[in-house]
């Protein structure tokens, strides 16, 4: 698709430096060349040279009436995702790539398309379907060259629909659709947890708690307004790094200005953590925040020594006290880097299960869904090996004795800083009764539980 509009943007902004777009044809030529999808095993000095800088992405493309720059173009599962963005300014010198906003919007809007056409590669005549409609869809999309909504999926395929939309003054460019029926609010929180622990006097554990908080909201109108507020316990560690939703209308600068960057004192922004907005059509991230915790929900310890041709093992994990005991799913996995198969397995559980891989180079530590009464479970075992094939996982980090244990676990209904959502605070000014639905859940994310016995990667040292 093209914007004669953003074209001649294009050209006002650049002036001299201004390259045209050429025909489609040219342009699918010149694009596939600088992809080395034809002619890759020919040297073309302009193209292969060592001294040109790659960024990823953003692509230089030769034509008739010179250097296209920038073109964002890659390709996914068969298919080549393109588009030219505007750049607001002279191009000599090259501006900085952070510099253009098109860049950003230009990959959202590749990333909409293809979230939207890649599940039906494999159907050739859904494939075609589909980009066929895309042209309708880019009408509601990016309808004068700027994307107003890049979840291309949301969108509605008939272009008999997109023409009898009511056009409303007041609906927001993120609002792509009205909903019909009884009003209903899904909030989720989810909060990831990233732990290294190295259980050595000289090394400090670090543990890190990312939060987001997932909505839904099916409302009439074409633009409600919404207000929701998460609640934290009496002397929970405030929400930090908090980051917001562009609906969001209104919120205290104060929290926004709560970072982690700095130690927590008297001063630091704890609530209320109010977030008035007017919400998309479809599921969004209202925000994300980080909280600095004081405990991880799992403590461990790991030890690995090698005796002779034999590795002798031991794990220990101890669920904290203030952390809910109900899992959907807990275990430990033991990898073993660089060494072949396990060839004999000789171990203790003191709970659950322990499972060997297909590939006997991974022992999976099935603890369910409680820790014991005691909140400790242990493992010790000794494993030989071997003759490694290439089929074996190799790593350069994890040589010698350097190994890990990591945990994969989810508790539901359970927040590490406490984090909820009070169904009584959402307020929505919308007739009739909303129905709130609001849940929460803990996910372990590289979670690592390094052998003490041997030197592991560090996040930092104490000074």
């Amino acid at each position: 698709r093209r914007y004669p509009t953003v074209e001649v943007r294009a050209e006002t902004f650049n002036g001299s430096t201004h390259v045209p777009i050429p025909s489609d044809s040219a342009f699918l030529k010149a694009l596939l060349f600088e992809l080395r999808l034809v002619d890759e095993h020919v040297f073309v000095e302009q193209r292969d040279t060592c001294t040109r800088i790659n960024h990823c992405c953003v692509h230089s493309v030769s034509t008739a009436a010179g250097e296209l720059w920038p073109v964002l173009a890659f390709q996914k599962s068969g298919l080549i995702y393109a588009c030219v963005p505007l750049v607001e300014g002279t191009l000599e010198p090259r501006p900085p790539l952070l510099t253009i906003s098109g860049l950003s919007q230009g990959l959202a809007l590749l990333l909409g398309i293809m979230d939207y056409v890649s599940p039906s590669r494999k159907n050739e005549a859904e494939l075609s379907s589909k980009v066929g409609q895309l042209r309708n869809l880019l009408i509601q999309a990016c309808p004068l060259g700027t994307p107003l909504n890049t979840n291309i999926r949301s969108l509605n395929s008939s272009f008999e629909d997109i023409q009898e939309m009511p056009v409303d003054k007041e609906q927001p460019a993120w609002r792509s659709s009205t909903y019909k029926g009884k009003p209903q609010v899904h909030v989720c929180i989810t909060e990831k947890v990233k732990c290294m622990q190295y259980d050595q006097r000289d090394v400090v554990d670090t543990w890190q708690v990312y939060g987001a908080v997932n909505c839904k909201c099916d409302i009439e109108g074409s633009a409600p307004n919404v207000t929701l507020s998460l609640t934290l316990p009496t002397n929970a560690p405030p929400l930090q790094d908090i980051v917001v939703h562009h609906c969001v209308t209104s919120v205290d600068p104060a929290m926004l200005m709560s970072t982690s960057a700095e130690p927590l004192h008297d001063s630091v922004y704890n609530g209320p953590y109010k977030f008035p907005f007017i919400p998309p059509s479809d599921s969004f991230n209202l925000c994300y925040y980080t909280s600095q915790v004081p405990v991880p929900p799992i403590l461990g310890c790991y030890q690995l020594v090698e005796e002779g041709s034999q590795i002798k093992i031991t794990v220990n994990l101890k669920l904290h006290e203030s952390i809910k005991n109900s899992f959907e799913y807990c275990e430990a996995r033991i990898p073993f880097f660089n060494r072949g198969p396990i060839a004999q397995l000789e171990y203790k559980v003191s709970y659950g299960q322990l499972d060997l891989s297909r590939e006997k180079s991974l022992l999976v530590w099935v603890i369910g869904q409680k820790f014991p009464k005691s909140l400790e479970v242990s493992l010790t075992g000794t494993v030989s090996f071997g003759t490694a094939g290439k089929e074996h996982p190799t790593d350069y980090v994890c040589t010698g004795n350097t190994a890990y244990v990591k945990l994969y676990f989810r508790i539901p209904d359970f927040t590490l800083t406490g984090c909820y959502v009070d169904q009584h605070s959402v307020q929505i000014f919308v007739p009739g009764k909303p129905k709130i639905t609001a849940s929460r859940e803990l996910i372990s994310s590289d979670y690592y539980i390094w052998n003490s016995k041997a030197p592991a990667p560090m996040v930092y040292k104490p000074l």
